[in-house]
């Protein structure tokens, strides 16, 4: 959609064309009804226990597995380490988060960064990131769980530093698991970049036992090579890395791969494949896919990638969100990520995922569950956002007293919808409550994020009403509110 602040009259003509347009480009879904009104003398499907929407999280840099039961997710928090937990990946985005480190270390208790855990005999192993607020003294770190739980509680273990950069700028820690063998791959300084890959032996989780050595990494632009990750299949170790600059649209991933029978501490045993593997999409509305990392479905049988990527070809750090997409493996024994799916698409739900039975309801009232949406006062709408909203189409009012109230049957709703820089505040209230005031401002503009979430409900019908105030901060240009989309949860 325009920026609210200067919304132009063609955003209301011709909406038939313009959705026949968007399917034709592959900016709406198939199935996407070419009018609101159409959408409501249809019947809602039934709501798919099987299927899930992104985003999974607000923060970037997501690390994630699949044990015992739950999914685990950490993300980039700054001030600590908090770690989502759900059984179902459809879930995810709904769960409480749970802190599992905080320091009062000052060398290191600072701007912490792309937590990730692994599991090595009975205890877990977490490695991140940390500084004193300089990022040029950025460490690597790694705790140690006190029991056989990814969530721990844990204690700090060590430092981690190769002897040839024993005091030297090192972020994202990534571990490879080769012949028995464990090795630390980071990005740190080398001859190549300031952010260069680099890998070290380890003799056990918490101890680098030799000297790092450099990997010159093709990018496709000078100054990044960060967050390796490795898959293992076919006689192949993959290394596969973000490269450019993560606030640029076209940080993208990598890939290398070796012989798991070679040394991986010999460099040109490395092949450095061609091109991207996975990178911006623009007729989806994703830009910077990347920091990524594998996790594999509840049963076994499916490869997953977990990634943050944007909705704004602007070059920022903000609104980088977490997604994840299945991938699969090309005749020739090669991954194939295909691309970055359109934020919202809704997608099957791992192999061996038990379901959550949420559900969306669009701004126009489509829903695939029970409920919708109704509105009074003055709105307007149109699809003129397409990638950026939700089925292309969305609502927005800055006539002060309009409401917009969604019906839903479930325990929690989380609003999406754009954030932009003529956008104000939203009085949020359920079920009649007190109000919630919710500022839609943003700096920048970006489509679907997440604005509000509700507290945990007890399973029924509940409503959600939305209400323009005809205020804004100080830096917004103005009022406008927008409706986009809601996500429903019922577990």
């Amino acid at each position: 959609m325009p920026s609210q602040s200067h919304r132009p009259p063609a955003r209301h003509a011709l909406p038939l064309l313009v959705a026949l347009l968007g399917l034709v480009l592959g900016l709406l879904p198939a199935a996407a009804a070419p009018s609101a009104a159409a959408a409501a003398a249809s019947p809602a499907p039934a709501a798919a226990a099987g299927t899930f929407r992104n985003p999974l999280n607000t923060g970037p840099d997501p690390f994630m597995t699949h044990w015992n039961g739950n999914y685990y997710l950490t993300t980039t928090q700054g001030d600590s380490i908090r770690m989502w937990r759900s059984p179902s990946l459809g879930t995810l985005a709904a769960a409480d988060p749970v802190t599992v480190w905080t320091d009062s270390d000052p060398s290191r208790n600072r701007n912490i960064w792309a937590p990730e855990f692994y599991r090595f005999g009975d205890r877990w192993y977490l490695y991140y990131t940390a500084d004193d607020g300089v990022d040029d003294h950025h460490r690597l770190y790694v705790l140690e769980s006190e029991r056989d739980d990814p969530t721990g509680p844990y204690h700090f273990k060590a430092k981690l530093a190769p002897p040839n950069h024993a005091d030297e700028f090192a972020i994202d820690a990534g571990i490879l698991q080769l012949n028995g063998r464990l090795y630390l791959a980071y990005s740190g300084i080398n001859q190549y970049q300031h952010n260069g890959l680099n890998i070290a032996p380890m003799s056990d989780p918490y101890t680098v036992s030799g000297n790092a050595v450099p990997i010159d990494a093709a990018g496709g632009c000078p100054e990044v090579r960060e967050g390796p990750e490795f898959l293992y299949r076919n006689g192949r170790v993959w290394m596969t890395y973000s490269a450019c600059d993560t606030g640029k649209p076209d940080y993208q991933v990598r890939m290398m791969s070796l012989p798991t029978d070679a040394d991986p501490l010999v460099p040109g045993a490395w092949y450095q494949h061609p091109d991207a593997v996975f990178s911006r999409a623009d007729d989806r509305g994703v830009f910077g896919p990347g920091h990524h990392a594998f996790f594999t479905s509840p049963d076994g049988t499916e490869d997953w990638i977990v990634y943050h990527a944007k909705t704004t070809s602007v070059n920022t750090y903000s609104n980088r969100t977490t997604r994840a997409q299945k991938f699969t493996w090309r005749a020739d024994g090669t991954p194939d990520f295909g691309r970055p799916l359109a934020l919202g698409t809704t997608q099957d739900l791992p192999s061996g995922d038990p379901g959550s039975g949420n559900y969306w309801i669009n701004d126009d009232s489509r829903s695939s569950g029970s409920g919708g949406v109704t509105y009074s006062g003055a709105w307007n709408s149109g699809a003129g956002c397409a990638t950026q909203c939700f089925w292309g189409d969305d609502h927005w009012s800055d006539a002060a007293g309009a409401t917009a109230t969604f019906t839903f049957t479930g325990t929690r709703i989380a609003l999406l919808s754009v954030k932009d820089t003529g956008n104000g505040y939203a009085a949020v209230s359920i079920d009649g409550g007190a109000e919630q005031t919710v500022d839609l401002h943003g700096p920048i503009r970006v489509g679907e994020a997440v604005q509000y979430r509700s507290p945990r409900l007890g399973y029924g019908a509940h409503t959600l009403r939305v209400r323009v105030t005809g205020q804004h901060n100080g830096q917004s240009q103005g009022s406008f509110v927008s409706i986009d989309r809601a996500e429903v949860y019922v577990d």
